[in-house]
């Protein structure tokens, strides 16, 4: 087996490989695969997207001299799958090719696999060793052990506000129904690049009635997220852009409203649940019933407002434009703990709660 020191180099490998399948694998994890025979890489692979080939299956295709498999070291950054879902489990493969060495970055906690893969691998004889740049691989997947561990998806909160501290002017009756802009076009593409890497994108009400955004990828290649809308008292009709056929659309509302009928389209669903102290659960629930692993949140300051006063966040992406309201609606509160970066001309601050 190859000696250890060499064993983060090749898994390094590994998860710059799994980050090529951002925003496309979900709800599986991002996962990379190197195969290495003498100190010398002859195959390699990423999950490129949910439903294809898994990375062990793209690696070791890759491999010209199939002779050659029963002699080398197979690295992956998460434990082989042992179940059968979409394909067969990647597990069962490396054992059938005689791969005898496999070395393995972190343990998946899904409940279905949770170390049955390294199981299969050890009772076909193979060398198995688990733990190599496991902090980095559980990083790489954050979202996905955040879904399986705690039962609810990731969540990302963003948003822009101005240097003194606003993220919208002060409303009235005769305001127009647009957002308003506090950063520039460069920050708006790296937003949709962002929502691209995401399942899903949620707003409330009064950010539909003030800005009829979209929510779109539209600037940015990839897919749209799902949207979700929180509308407690059902106030939003078709018209708006969320309701477009765009994306699919899924609306949250009060379950005392489960007699009304609205029109909305084909794209379009509709939840009911209590706003009560038990919402976010019931919140949770439906999006784990669509197996959706995380959400970026864009508004308003009151839907943000309550996630932070819950706790219920793990990553902030914050805009600081240039601009001066000197009144307005005030930009959520929180204390500060990572400094991200600079985006063109507007300061970006992202820190994970931790």
């Amino acid at each position: 087996m190859i000696k250890e020191k060499v064993h983060e180099k090749y898994m390094q490998r590994c998860i710059e490989l799994a980050k090529l399948g951002l925003g496309n694998t979900a709800p599986n994890p991002m996962v990379g695969s190197v195969i290495v025979h003498n100190n010398k890489v002859i195959g390699e692979g990423y999950h490129k997207k949910y439903g294809e080939s898994h990375a062990e299956v793209n690696a070791i295709n890759s491999v010209k001299d199939k002779s050659l498999l029963k002699k080398s070291t197979i690295y992956v950054n998460l434990e082989p799958c042992s179940h059968y879902g979409k394909t067969p489990p990647c597990a069962n493969l490396i054992a059938n090719v005689g791969i005898p060495n496999v070395v393995i970055g972190g343990v998946d906690t899904a409940a279905h696999v949770s170390g049955g893969g390294i199981k299969i691998l050890k009772e076909a004889g193979s060398n198995v060793l688990t733990g190599v740049l496991e902090k980095e691989s559980r990083e790489l997947n954050r979202r996905f052990f955040t879904f399986q561990e705690k039962k609810r998806p990731y969540i990302i909160l963003k948003w822009a506000q101005t240097k003194d501290g606003f993220i919208d002017i002060k409303r009235t009756n005769k305001s127009p129904t647009q957002p308003t802009w506090i950063t520039n076009e460069y920050s708006k593409v790296l937003v949709h690049k962002w929502r691209s890497e995401e399942q899903a994108i949620l707003v409330g009400t009064n950010t539909v009635l003030n800005d009829n955004p979209s929510l779109t990828t539209r600037n940015w290649e990839g897919k749209n997220p799902t949207r979700i809308i929180l509308d407690r008292e059902m106030r939003l009709a078709d018209g708006f852009n969320v309701f477009n056929s765009e994306a699919e659309t899924l609306l949250i509302t009060d379950i005392k409203h489960l007699a009304k009928k609205k029109a909305f389209g084909n794209n379009i669903g509709i939840k009911f649940v209590n706003f009560n102290n038990e919402f976010y659960s019931q919140l949770f629930q439906v999006l784990i019933e669509k197996s959706i692993q995380s959400v970026i949140i864009e508004g308003g300051a009151t839907v943000l407002n309550s996630f932070i006063r819950n706790e219920l966040w793990d990553e902030a992406r914050i805009f600081i434009g240039e601009k001066e309201f000197k009144k307005g609606l005030k930009a959520p509160t929180m204390k500060i703990k990572k400094i991200g970066y600079d985006v063109l001309g507007n300061s970006n601050l992202t820190f994970n709660r931790k």
